[in-house]
Order: structure tokens, then sequence, then C-alpha cells
């Protein structure tokens, strides 16, 4: 009997004994993965001297921008928009806007009086297949939408003068001409670049025969969020765009724009950065990683927009996704295992960042739902979503880091003390943390005695361009 007990406890305590060793190995082990990724994403957090390093190479990518002598080969092309005139609220009439900018653009009909403002609008789609046909098929379909827009506002038979916002890089020649000089976000027509776009539109709308329409702007949305957000706030002198693309606008004093050829008597003129393409002159590798030179080249614009491809909506979930496939290659997330679908590109979208950190800290049902649900993911552990969640800020963090060093540099730049700082864009709008992030890193890097404020536009791109209008008007 005793020699059986014995027998029994040796064999268990054995057993307990490999137990209490595969469970200390597999918390040694989960330990050192969750290590492996802080370690790995480590280039992927700035560091203050990277931060101080980039505001300096922009301030110089600026300066080129305006300088005729080095425009030409300037990444920040600081393109004059001819916007001089801002909204005092006294504008009066009924306006039209068009606002182009992605996979869908809207239509918009604003009435004004003084200080009063109202608004209607609808949204349209722009299939696949326009976005990458002709420049005749994309601008007749605008006008199409147009006649239907005007056709449901009972205003088909009225002459209106119209704003347009087209945002993708231009070189603007007047109020009422823009070259543009590459397409982004998707969009290939063939036959535009290098050519007018309002020409463009009037042929259109001429084609039809059926509207009586009068462009008098052409703008960026950059430009049509400063001038949304100036119809309220009049300190404003900068805005950004942070969504399917990224941009800036800023107020210039005209003596400081070597390129403007328009009113020099008046002091200043809202300047369109063209920011994304910051880094097309290799100014941005000490921060690129392997991920970002992925995500370019398997962009249709390779090369190109490099700072864009680093912080907006069309590419944060691709790095994300890049990420997540390398660590789980590695065997170091996931146990190694993952979806198909985890391994196309585009199948994490930029939305999904925001719903994972939309948790709250020790919560993982957002990032649950999204592996599960959204990536058919047969299950996950808390670990791995610790593991994601913190892949993914570190990348809207980068993001959110490069842009607020944008806003600083331009904030320093400019000779006034109080700024309103005009934002809009999906990635602002929908991430739960971005407006407090900028808010944060700008306080850090602005000079001592300048205050600003960040103000979300509303519908800031296609109300611009209606107020715009009516400046031209007025």
């Amino acid at each position: 009997m005793a020699n059986r007990f014995r027998s029994f406890w040796s064999n268990f305590k054995t057993v307990y004994d490999v137990n209490n060793e595969l469970n200390f190995n597999n918390k040694k082990k989960v330990k050192s993965h969750h290590q492996q990724i802080r370690e790995h994403c480590q280039n992927l957090i700035l560091t203050d001297d990277q931060v101080q390093e980039y505001m300096s190479r922009f301030l110089n990518c600026i300066k080129d921008g305006l300088r005729l002598s080095t425009h030409k080969y300037a990444t920040v092309k600081c393109f004059p928009t001819y916007v001089q005139d801002l909204p005092n609220g006294k504008e009066k009439g009924k306006f039209l806007a068009l606002d182009l900018g992605g996979t869908n653009f809207r239509v918009l009909i604003v009435n004004l009086a003084e200080n009063k403002f109202d608004m209607n609008s609808k949204i349209y789609a722009v299939p696949q297949a326009i976005m990458v046909g002709t420049g005749e098929q994309l601008f007749d379909h605008i006008a199409s939408c147009l006649a239907d827009f005007m056709a449901e506002q009972h205003i088909s038979n009225e002459t209106l003068p119209l704003g347009f916002t087209f945002s993708f890089p231009c070189i603007q020649e007047g109020l009422t001409k823009g070259i543009l000089k590459q397409w982004t976000k998707g969009f290939d027509c063939s036959g535009v670049a290098g050519h007018d776009v309002v020409q463009f539109l009037k042929e259109a709308i001429n084609r039809r025969g059926d509207l009586n329409i009068e462009v008098v702007a052409i703008l960026n949305d950059a430009t049509s969020t400063l001038v949304s957000c100036s119809y309220q706030r009049h300190d404003c002198f900068i805005s950004v765009i942070v969504g399917t693309g990224s941009n800036a606008c800023y107020v210039e004093q005209t003596k400081n724009c070597e390129t403007f050829n328009g009113d020099r008597n008046k002091p200043l003129v809202i300047i369109n950065c063209e920011w994304g393409a910051f880094g097309d002159n290799h100014e941005l590798e000490f921060i690129r990683t392997e991920y970002d030179v992925e995500v370019d080249q398997n962009s249709i614009n390779t090369g190109r927009q490099l700072h864009e491809k680093m912080v907006s909506g069309m590419y944060l979930g691709e790095i994300v996704r890049l990420v997540l496939v390398k660590l789980t290659k590695e065997k170091i997330l996931f146990d190694g295992k993952a979806p198909d679908i985890l391994f196309k590109s585009g199948s994490f979208k930029t939305k999904y960042i925001s719903e994972i950190e939309s948790d709250k800290v020790g919560v993982y049902s957002q990032c649950k739902n999204v592996l599960l649900n959204k990536l058919n993911f047969d299950q996950v552990s808390e670990q791995d979503c610790v593991d994601v969640r913190y892949i993914c800020e570190c990348i809207s963090r980068r993001a959110a880091h490069l842009i607020s060093a944008g806003v600083a540099t331009l904030i320093n730049k400019i000779p006034y003390n109080r700024v309103t700082v005009g934002v809009d864009g999906s990635v602002y709008r929908f991430h739960p943390h971005f407006h407090n992030l900028l808010v944060e890193k700008i306080k850090c890097l602005v000079k001592p005695g300048v205050t600003f404020d960040i103000m979300l536009s509303e519908d800031g791109s296609g109300r611009g361009a209606a107020l715009v209008a009516a400046v031209a008007s007025r």
C-alpha cells in the first residue's frame, strides 16, 4: 500500500512539475513575444530629435516652394491659391459648391444672408471605372450629377456662381484656373494632368446644354477648410486635412511668395502647401520604415506623395496590416497563424484602427470584433489583442506626431501669437484620440508665447467653396 502511494505521488509530482514548467515556459514565451513586438515597433515611434529634424527639413522645403529660383525642384510646392480675401460675414446670395476629393463627391447649394448660412447637399459616388477612365468621362459624370442635384433643388433655370473644391495637387494660375499636377488618392484619369481642370468642368457643362453655372473659383479642400473656419473664427490662419489624403494651407504674406502673380497690393494670400509630397526628394528617409517603402512600392504613384503615405487614411490601415503580417510570419503574433484575408493588400482598413483604439484601456471588445468578425480569425487571445492595439497605437501616434510637427512649423512661421487651426478629414474626425494627440504634441513644439486652438471644420470643403464663390462675387 505504501509502495503504491509512493508510486502514485511520484507520478503525480512528475506530471505537476511538467505542467508547471510548461505554464512557466508559456508565460515566458508570451512575455518574450510581447517584448519582441515592442522592440520591433521602436522604429515606428518618433524621438524628439527626429521630430525637430522633421520640422527643420519641412521649413526648408516651404522656403524652397515659395522662392522662384527653387520652386521647380521643391517637394512642398507652396502654390499660391489666389484667394486673398476671407469672408467678413456680410456675404449674400445663393451659391453652388462642388467638392471632389475622393471616391465620393458632394454638390451643395448655399443661401447666405448677413451672418446667416443655410446649406443643402447631396453625395454622389465616383465609380472605380470612372476613377481610372478618361478625364472626359469623369467630368461628364460630375456634370450629370450637378444636373440631377439642381433638378432636385428646383434651381435648374437659375444662373448660379459655383466654387469648385478640387482636392488634388494643382498649379493655380488664377482664381479660376488650376492645372492638375498629378492625380492622387487612387484616381488616374487620362488626359487631365498638365491641363486646366476648370476648363474640363466648363466643357462638360457646355456639352449638356441644360445648366447655367458660372465657375468663379477653384480651390482644394485645405483652402476650403481654412475659408470655412475663418467665417466663424477670424484668427484661423492654418488648415489641415487628415483624411483619405493629407494637406495643409496657411496664410502667407505676399512679399514672401515670389511665385505669386496676383494682386501684390493686398498683403496676404492663402498658400496651398501640398505637403503630401514632402519626402519625395528623400527628406524623410531618416524616419521611413520597411513598411512605408512597401506601401509606396505597391501604390499607383510609386516614389510620390511619401509624406501622405505615412499619415493619411488611404494608407494607415495597410501599414498596420504589413506589421501584423511580418510578426505573424515570424511567429511572434497569433502563434504564427492567421486567415488568408490578412495577407491580402487593403484588407485591414484604416477605420479598424479607430475602432480598436476606441476601447477603454484593458478592454478589447472592439479589437476582438475586428479580428473575429472582419478578418475571419477563428479565435484570438487577450494577449493578441494587447499586441494588435499596441501596433495600431504606434502607427496612429506616429501619424499624429508628424501632422503636429508640420502644423507647429507653420504656426512658428507666421507672425501671429494667436492662431486657430481648422482641421477636417476622416482620420481626424473618427480616430478617438487624434485631436488630443495633436494638441499635446503641438504644445510642445510651438514658440513660447504662442497660443492656438484646433477647430473641427463642419463641412469645410464644401462650405468653403461656396464662401469663396460668395467672396469672389462680392
